[in-house]
């Protein structure tokens, strides 16, 4: 075994890595898929409801663009999936883990633009105090100090150990 497929101090090849990966992959991916796509399918409720035709333009506009965000963050969230499908057994599990690994990123990054437009787009129509963008902002802010900062953080501290 060469040094390079022993950097991860586990006694895999850089194939076994691979597949671990994979694994790893697509079990974080399952959580994030039922999220946005529970998110998504009641997105595209809302436009039937007699309260759509209500809204403000402003608001309409928004609830649009929250549903585009959400295709597009439930399109590469599956991703890996089909990159999955259409590649299994072509013998590149290492390259199709770093694009699965991208597009699960791309992924978690459009749920949470869909997630604050969301949130943004209810608390509009709920309530029409000045507070709603400083409130959005505050819950935005702790979707990325989760999801984005503290693992950056902690991935940055254990290399520096």
């Amino acid at each position: 075994m060469t040094q390079v497929e022993r950097r991860t101090g586990r006694d895999e090849t850089a194939e076994e890595r691979a597949d671990r990966m994979w694994g790893e992959l697509i079990q974080e991916v399952r959580v994030a898929q039922t999220g946005v796509q529970i998110l998504f399918g009641f997105l595209l409720t809302v436009v039937f409801t007699p309260k759509y035709a209500s809204l403000e333009h402003a608001n309409q506009v928004l609830y649009i663009v929250t549903v585009v965000l959400g295709a597009t963050a439930t399109g590469a969230l599956i991703g890996p999936v089909s990159l999955h499908r259409l590649v299994s057994g072509r013998k590149v599990k290492p390259q199709a883990v770093r694009w699965a690994s991208r597009l699960t990123l791309v992924g978690l990054v459009l749920l949470l633009a869909t997630m604050v437009a969301a949130l943004l787009l209810i608390l509009r129509v709920a309530t029409h105090d000045a507070y709603v963008p400083w409130l959005v902002a505050g819950v935005a802010t702790w979707y990325g100090l989760c999801w984005f900062v503290v693992p950056l953080w902690a991935r940055r501290h254990e290399r520096h150990r």
